[in-house]
């Protein structure tokens, strides 16, 4: 590639556009930010020499095309799917991908990390990161730009904006800018003229202090990095990111810098394709979609769990004005766009910055107001300090509504929510509950809002399962379980959208002679003990199911709640000790066992004289276990 004369290079950028729209259309994935950064990519492997030096790619849902160009080609239309290439950038799938990626504004911090490391090692090779400018606003971004400004350290900060566009004249005053400042005669000629300003005897120190603040004044009126500036980095740009040659240039000047140089690149998101172009947000990260007229391509059926959630929450908030929603840029996927236009005054999205999402919630819920903060189970994980510290500790009433709870699906296992129950059960005073479908959902919403404690409710992607609202939403006893059906050989506790799998289950096992009580649990926190004491001591076996880690899970929270009761069988299935792998979530539910099927099986194997007694039975019969019988 590097052998390429620039004027192959927009063919080029071309191809690698096709190939990503033709896999995405049918994958899915995150097409508008790869689009956007294909040129910078370009420039990126034909400046650096990867593996060599060090890229790192900040989220890493715009490498489509350094995967293209970096020996994954022939994989490529494996993306996302079960045992193919990940969405993101993953170690252990190539040498090019330096570190593993998938949450936001983490970029600068590993890169930092890998020069401080090819310093110590005296090492020569160069380090960079691209970060977005929605990356930007989480505040570990800052705080890394911070301590690289501290350590003078050299690395290549990216800045890849794709909100704005580039003024001609803009452009025009960046290049030249650009040109004198790494120009070494404008370098030499500067230090020449301090030198001789500080020489000049009485008041050579104070002109050249005024001459200083006369240049830093005249800076932050032509220059827009001058924060980055502040912060110890050399600001290059802004910078047209779909001009190859120009970005060579900046990218090869960035390199003879020997502190933190930051680039501030300004790209167009879904460069190329015309629908990503002009609705970008909706091709951030679309399912399947018709690659000539970029229609998605939706299945029928029930609302989905976050459609029902939005309507919920707007009619909720209809009845109470103190009711406000949060969102950490995730409006859309959340639902919480809804609340934005019904009531734009009571609706906050604060950017990729949960921990501040959740202290601000808190500050909402100090003063009387009842927020309800919306987040992805997986993103929930970046706000454990301030859920433990600002909301349980006071008791504050916020609500936190953990979208994409469970299998998540093709992002893979950066993704997958299936830790949130563990992390956030051991917070004292805390109400947890999970619905068995979407009308469960609206009561939950509406129970938590009348708690005055801290209460989470937790919901999977995708579809809800199509039951029919049985009245408006009303407030469910704290705590509480529900029987769903009776039985008498073992009893199943289910969780979630795990319960209508496991009723499927008890059908299953009636044929088999195996009578199951189904447990919709409802709770985590606080369980009901005594419901699920009385049915663990009238079956004597517990299959607990739930759609999360076993370890630290609901399945913990009910062998805590039985340990002391001698004789007793207890299994868990849930999702075992590992990360879960990118796939279709109905893959992934057949792989642990999430099916009524699975569940069925799980339970067939607490009863082992049965199939002692079975597999008899077939000796009996001479003929492998099959009957005469027709």
């Amino acid at each position: 590639m590097r052998a390429l004369p620039p004027e192959q290079l927009p063919e080029l950028a071309a191809e690698l556009r096709a190939a990503i729209v033709e896999t995405v259309s049918r994958t899915g994935g995150h097409i508008a930010p790869s689009l956007g950064v294909v040129e910078l990519t370009i420039a990126l492997h034909r400046v650096f020499d990867s593996p060599r030096d060090k890229i790192v790619f900040d989220v890493g849902h715009q490498c489509y095309a350094h995967k293209l160009l970096t020996g994954r080609r022939e994989e490529f239309s494996s993306l996302r799917q079960y045992g193919g290439l990940s969405g993101f950038p993953r170690r252990a799938e190539s040498p090019h991908d330096q570190f593993d990626t998938g949450h936001a504004s983490t970029s600068i911090s590993a890169a930092l990390g890998m020069a401080k490391a090819r310093d110590l090692k005296g090492e020569k090779h160069e380090v960079v990161a691209i970060i977005g400018d929605g990356a930007m606003t989480g505040g570990m971004a800052f705080e890394a730009l911070n301590n690289a400004g501290h350590e003078g350290t050299h690395l290549v900060v990216i800045l890849n904006d794709n909100r704005m566009s580039i003024a001609p004249n803009v452009g025009a005053l960046s290049d030249y800018l650009r040109r004198m400042r790494v120009s070494p005669h404008y370098w030499r000629f500067k230090a020449d003229i301090e030198g001789f300003l500080r020489r000049l005897p009485g008041i050579g120190e104070g002109l050249s202090r005024f001459a200083e603040r006369v240049k830093n004044s005249l800076k932050y009126l032509f220059v827009p990095g001058m924060l980055f500036e502040e912060l110890g980095f050399t600001y290059l740009g802004p910078v047209d990111g779909h001009d190859p040659e120009l970005l060579e240039r900046v990218l090869t000047d960035a390199r003879s810098f020997h502190g933190p140089v930051l680039v501030h690149v300004v790209t167009q998101k879904g460069r190329g394709y015309a629908p990503a172009e002009n609705n970008p947000y909706a091709f951030h990260g679309p399912g399947p979609f018709d690659p000539e007229t970029g229609e998605r391509l939706k299945s029928n059926g029930a609302a989905t769990y976050s459609e029902v959630f939005a309507k919920t929450l707007i009619e909720l908030a209809g009845e109470d004005e103190r009711v406000v929603a949060i969102t950490a840029a995730m409006p859309d996927g959340t639902g919480t766009e809804a609340m934005a236009r019904k009531y734009p005054q009571r609706f906050f999205d604060v950017g990729i910055a949960e921990e501040h999402a959740m202290t601000f919630a808190a500050g909402l819920a100090a003063q009387g107001m009842r927020p309800v903060f919306a987040v992805y189970s997986t993103f929930l994980q970046r706000a454990t300090d301030q859920f433990i510290h600002d909301v349980a500790l006071p008791g504050l009433p916020v609500v936190v509504a953990v979208d994409r709870a469970g299998l998540v699906g093709e992002d893979g296992p950066t993704h997958q929510g299936v830790f949130d129950l563990a992390i956030l059960r051991a917070a004292p005073g805390v109400v947890l509950m999970s619905p068995k479908d979407e009308n469960e959902l609206r009561h939950m919403l509406k129970t938590a809002l009348t708690i005055d404690r801290p209460a989470v409710v937790r919901y999977p992607r995708g579809q809800s399962v199509g039951v029919e609202p049985d009245g408006p939403p009303r407030v469910l006893p704290v705590g509480k379980g529900e029987v769903l059906r009776e039985g008498r050989d073992v009893a199943i506790v289910a969780l979630g959208n795990t319960v209508h799998p496991a009723l499927r289950a008890a059908e299953a096992l009636a044929a088999r002679g195996i009578d199951a009580a189904v447990i919709n649990a409802r709770f985590v926190k606080p369980l009901d003990r005594e419901l699920i004491l009385t049915w663990a001591r009238r079956c004597g076996r517990v299959l607990t199911v739930e759609e999360h880690a076993v370890t630290g899970g609901f399945g913990s929270a009910v062998a805590e709640a039985i340990a002391a009761e001698a004789g007793m069988t207890l299994k868990f299935l849930g999702i075992p000790d590992e990360f879960v792998p990118a796939g279709k979530p109905a893959l992934l539910r057949e792989r642990y066992g999430l099916t009524p099927e699975g569940i069925a099986n799980a339970v067939e194997a607490m009863f082992p004289e049965r199939r002692r007694q079975g597999e008899q039975a077939a000796a009996a019969t001479g003929n492998g276990g099959h009957s005469d019988k027709r």
